[in-house]
């Protein structure tokens, strides 16, 4: 085997165009004519083809090079051949053949010449210039409509092959008078593509000159794209049936879109092998771009795609697989000692789930703080002592029930939640608190939490908590919280990240209060600190916002007189 060098081949007039894909790897067997790589200019993205057929010893560009015609792109260990670089004055020896068959295919087809320098006062026909040796191109994207106004070398449409796509700029400038192309048309050097009502002076390129037929042909106008054309034969060659890369990897497919479509892609960070593009044969579109950020930043895809993949393995939920992640490790746990083999129940199955899903899907930060309950908790030990008879406690909780809708009301963020690409704020505020039971993990819901009282919503906590221990709490009284409480006062612990019950975009989560030492300004008093630990979405909320809720709410508790401001 020896090894051959690969290199650029004469792509026209483009220099230090941009490698934005690998279509092989070493080691990949390759063709004649099979596609290595595709590189893209701010006009044009296209696939450059392999000069011989071998194996990939050496890739030597990687993603975001800048390459330009003559540079090493790979090295193929060829069966039978000298060890060579790739023999650049190929092209140049069939150069003479190639542009007497693109000048004649021109020739019908551009029967009213656009002159170098016109003063342009009335209509001007825009045509199809030389685009190398491309024939019958589809129209994939129209980029301008009757009415509007254009500069010379703006973007009219995108024209595609099977190797490459490409924009079409205007060879003047005017206002669109009418378009003579639409989407799915193909077109072909000198097809006539609208008419301008012209403003300005026309500039046509010498390409285009060399495609009008009432124009000489320079010899040396002709010689680029002609070397374009016998650089690039794939063009006009089937594509390959099996191509090097594996169709199934994302990463490796070229997805449609035109290059300014790319580029918006990348300016927004949206992997473009996910997005279904709505356009001509699949194309990607801006508005598709803008569609699938929404969709994004609302959940909305991703929930989709986990929905998709639980319904299709129920058994393999937390498998991690459809994440992208590798499989979970399976582990005969009966080889290493006695083993006790129980099912989950089924609310734990449930939460389980969402909780997955909302770990994964929400973008949650977590703030910790403390508030200085010592007079809060006097004040709660007097009031069940004063009540008694009642039967009724009251519970730190209930307390910080009330004061977290203080909070929400003065910070709506909190109490909202994402609607596609919009935020509801809703105007009533419904408390769900977390619950322990035998079963797992329960959220009954305190309904409009603003308008009941203290003693109110401590009975009511009472009665849904036995409700959910008895296994016979309603949907309905698990349902329509704004804003959950996970409190973990009777068990222990500093602090934690609780997850945000979706749609939520907030929740609270408290440990057990400790007496600490806290400096008065004169001296360290004995003061009784509640830990507070807000987890929040922050594709609604921002860190500032979130530090100024934990201040507020610490305030409230600290002083609860607070709540009637």
């Amino acid at each position: 085997m020896a090894t051959l060098e690969i290199q650029v081949p004469d792509i026209g007039d483009f220099d230090e165009v941009t490698v934005i894909e690998l279509l092989v790897k070493p080691g990949d067997t390759v063709r004649a004519d099979q596609s290595l790589l595709t590189v893209e200019s701010d006009k044009a993205s296209m696939e450059i083809p392999s000069s011989h057929a071998g194996v990939v010893k050496e890739l030597k560009v990687a993603l975001g090079d800048k390459v330009k015609q003559g540079s090493l792109v790979l090295l193929l260990e060829v069966a039978g051949e000298a060890s060579a670089p790739n023999p650049a004055p190929e092209p140049v020896e069939q150069a003479p053949d190639a542009a007497a068959s693109v000048a004649p295919a021109a020739a019908p087809a551009a029967p009213t010449p656009v002159a170098p320098v016109a003063a342009a006062a009335g209509p001007v026909e825009v045509r199809v210039p030389d685009i190398g040796d491309f024939k019958d191109v589809t129209v994939i994207e129209v980029m301008v409509q009757v009415g509007d106004s254009v500069k010379l070398e703006q973007s009219l449409v995108t024209v595609e092959s099977d190797k490459a796509s490409m924009e079409i700029p205007s060879g003047a400038a005017g206002v669109v008078q009418e378009l003579k192309v639409k989407l799915g048309d193909t077109v072909n050097i000198g097809d006539l593509l609208l008419i301008l009502q012209g403003s300005a002076a026309v500039a046509a390129p010498a390409a285009a000159v060399a495609a009008t037929p009432n124009v000489p042909a320079d010899p040396a106008a002709q010689a680029p794209a002609a070397n374009a054309a016998v650089a690039a034969p794939a063009a006009v060659v089937a594509a390959p049936a099996l191509p090097a890369h594996n169709p199934t990897a994302l990463a490796l497919g070229l997805p449609h879109a035109s290059p300014s479509v790319r580029k918006f892609a990348r300016e927004l960070g949206v992997p473009l092998a996910e997005v279904k593009g709505t356009g001509l044969k699949g194309r990607i579109t801006d508005a598709d771009i803008e569609s699938f950020t929404r969709s994004v930043m609302s959940g909305a895809v991703q929930t989709a795609a986990i929905a998709a993949q639980q319904a299709a393995k129920p058994a393999a939920a937390g498998g991690g697989e459809g994440l992208g992640l590798i499989p979970w490790p399976k582990v005969d746990f009966a080889k290493f000692g006695p083993i006790e083999r129980k099912e989950m129940s089924r609310i734990k199955k449930i939460s389980g789930a969402n909780l997955l899903r909302n770990a994964v899907m929400i973008p949650a930060v977590t703030n910790h703080d403390d508030a200085d309950i010592t007079d809060l908790e006097a004040f709660r030990v007097l009031t069940n002592k004063e009540n008694e008879k009642s039967g009724i406690k009251v519970t730190m909780l209930a307390f910080l029930i009330k004061a977290c809708v203080a909070a929400l009301k003065k910070f709506p963020d909190f109490n909202s939640s994402l609607d596609g690409d919009a935020v509801v704020y809703k105007q009533y505020y419904h408390i769900g608190f977390a619950a322990d039971t035998p079963n797992g993990l329960m959220v009954p819901v305190i309904k409009d939490a603003d308008k009941k009282g203290i003693f109110q919503i401590s009975q009511e906590m009472s009665e849904l908590a036995k409700k959910a221990r008895d296994g016979k709490l309603s949907p309905a009284e698990m349902s329509g919280a704004t804003f959950t409480i996970s409190s973990l006062g009777g068990i222990g612990g500093r602090y934690f990240t609780p997850i945000i019950n979706a749609p939520e975009v907030a929740i609270l989560g408290v440990c057990r209060s400790t007496m600490e030492p806290v400096w008065d300004g004169k001296a360290f008093q004995p003061r009784l600190m509640l830990p507070l630990s807000l987890t929040w979405d922050h594709r609604v909320i921002d860190g500032a916002a979130a530090a100024r809720f934990n201040v507020y709410l610490a305030q409230i508790l600290g002083d609860f007189r607070r709540v009637l401001l």
